[in-house]
């Protein structure tokens, strides 16, 4: 066939239209595994994809520290928050339906639903469900559902109008994941569907995500998922040897909208290839949400203050920082990216979008080992945005070394050292009693003249030995050994009764989601 200056001029224009897709970095499954090995990692699972092509999905390591079965591109992980924007893109769907509005008021599809301050019940939107603007505190009733919990999302619902607002409403940003609960209530209001089936039929099925779940009883049946794993240090999380978790319901199913959906490599990269394409379906077969919605869902709302990393990451600090519907919202060295962090205890997610290179980056991990998660996306970002190579892994080492040392360092300065000779006011059994908090609700103190035990009662599995520390104050033994510490202080009245119970983290870098500072427990009115 005779070639032309038409025909060549063609090919050109074909390049420039659609540019070759780029492998990984040369050597780059060696050097996952090197990664991985030199911090005992047990496995891992990558997704990239560039120009709505798969390029990479593959897994890594095993399942199971000290087992044999592998990870492979169909594992399942628990996703945490990163499944924020699969709820923030089933009301999406839900918008382009006229089904709902982004600002239609809470309380029109949820009569129910009450925040601590009337005005703020009444003002409350959709919108405000997802971006983190509420007042509430950092992480404020968590403790309702993490680590797991007997209550419905009702219950969640009914309880949030006893937390207290940390500052006024739409003021500042405090990162929150019980009004992604509020909204996956708001997707089963308005759908007529629970939000696992909704998700399930409206984004999963769709898509072909064939091993994705939204519910935990789905991922409990399917042999081929990740356990979890962490360095449970009794000083300190993060610091020990890597040991293998009891597997448990994650956030538990009722934490779900917020963080409880699992899925693969291969359904991850689906899911990028969703976003990028702006809601248009891979296979070419329609869309599931509209180009507007997309763009709507990574258009900022609220201002993120960024607090700048030291040195050796300091590089990856924005510029700009906004959260938008399910998204962070910033920039690296020039170049904007959605991103989104994920944890669920004994496992890690990461995943970063760079809309104009048409990119998604996603990694999993069955461990806690932020370094080597962090480093590897931040190493595959740096190839594909045509960065200099750095040994991102070794810097975000250093820097989680130095954090952990910090962590150690603050222990030792209220730890033995700071603590009191001194003994209980009351004998062990004199603090024994049922106790309500007025968004957790109750707790069970129980005690003899040798031991005294605490039970959260709405929690199952959270309960513990009560040590004395000092005067009126115990250190928690909990039986399950991954939930974090906590001192628990007592306060007595005049007749020498229990007044009061506080809380607070023994840990200064305990995960916030254990808010037991905002608890504030006192004497159950008998009945």
């Amino acid at each position: 066939m005779r070639v032309t200056l038409f025909h060549t001029l063609l090919l050109v224009l074909a390049c420039i239209v659609a540019p070759a897709v780029a492998a990984p970095p040369a050597g780059f499954d060696a050097r996952v595994e090197a990664a991985m090995r030199a911090r005992d990692v047990p496995g891992m699972a990558i997704a990239i994809v560039e120009d709505g092509q798969i390029v990479h999905a593959k897994g890594y390591g095993v399942r199971q520290l000290g087992a044999s079965e592998p990870v492979d591109a169909d594992t399942l992980f628990p996703t945490g928050s990163t499944g924020k924007a699969v709820t923030a893109a089933a009301l999406a769907i839900l918008a382009d339906e006229g089904r709902l509005g982004w600002d239609d008021r809470v309380i029109d599809h949820l009569p129910e639903f009450r925040m601590h301050d009337p005005w703020v019940t009444r003002e409350m939107t959709v919108r405000d469900l997802l971006v983190h603007r509420s007042g509430l505190g950092l992480g404020a009733g968590d403790l309702l559902f993490i680590p797991r919990s007997s209550r419905s999302r009702a219950d969640i619902v009914r309880a949030l109008r006893h937390i207290e607002p940390a500052t006024s409403f739409r003021s500042g940003y405090a990162y929150d994941n019980i009004l992604y609960i509020v909204a996956g209530e708001v997707v089963a209001a308005v759908s007529g569907q629970s939000w696992e089936s909704f998700v399930r039929d409206r984004i999963f099925r769709p898509l072909g995500m064939a091993t994705a779940v939204s519910d935990e009883a789905d991922r409990f049946a399917t042999r081929n998922r990740a356990q979890p794993h962490a360095r449970l240090d009794p000083r300190l999380r993060g610091l020990g040897e890597q040991q293998l978790l009891p597997e448990r319901e994650g956030l538990g199913q009722v934490g779900a909208p917020a963080g409880g959906l699992s899925w693969s490599a291969n359904d991850f990269a689906r899911w990028l290839q969703v976003q990028l394409a702006l809601g248009a379906r891979p296979d070419g077969d329609g869309r599931l949400w509209s180009e507007a919605a997309a763009r709507e869902m990574w258009t900022p709302q609220v201002h993120v203050p960024i607090r700048p990393y030291p040195e050796p990451i300091a590089a990856i600090t924005p510029q700009f920082s906004g959260y938008a519907l399910g998204w962070n919202v910033q920039d690296y060295r020039g170049v904007k990216v959605l991103q989104h962090g994920g944890a669920v205890f004994g496992v890690l997610a990461f995943v970063v979008l760079v809309p104009e290179r048409n990119l998604g980056i996603a990694l999993q991990i069955n461990a806690e080992d932020v370094d080597v998660l962090r480093g590897l996306g931040q190493e595959l970002l740096d190839h594909y945005l045509g960065f200099e190579p750095r040994d991102w892994v070794a810097a975000f080492g250093q820097w989680n070394q130095a954090r952990l040392e910090g962590g150690l360092a603050a222990l030792a300065s209220t730890g033995a050292q700071a603590r009191k000779a001194s003994r209980p006011s009351l004998p062990l059994a004199g603090y024994a009693g049922r106790y309500v908090d007025a968004w957790y609700g109750p707790i069970a103190i129980t005690g003899d003249a040798r031991r005294l035990r605490i039970d959260f009662l709405q929690t199952p599995g959270m309960a513990g030995t009560l040590e004395h520390w000092q005067y009126d104050t115990f250190r928690t033994r909990w039986d399950d050994s991954s939930i974090e510490p906590a001192y628990v202080s007592f306060a007595l009245d005049a007749e020498g009764g229990v007044s009061r119970i506080t809380m607070k983290a023994v840990s200064p870098l305990a995960d916030f989601s254990y808010d037991y500072h905002d608890l504030l427990f006192v004497p159950q009115a008998e009945e």
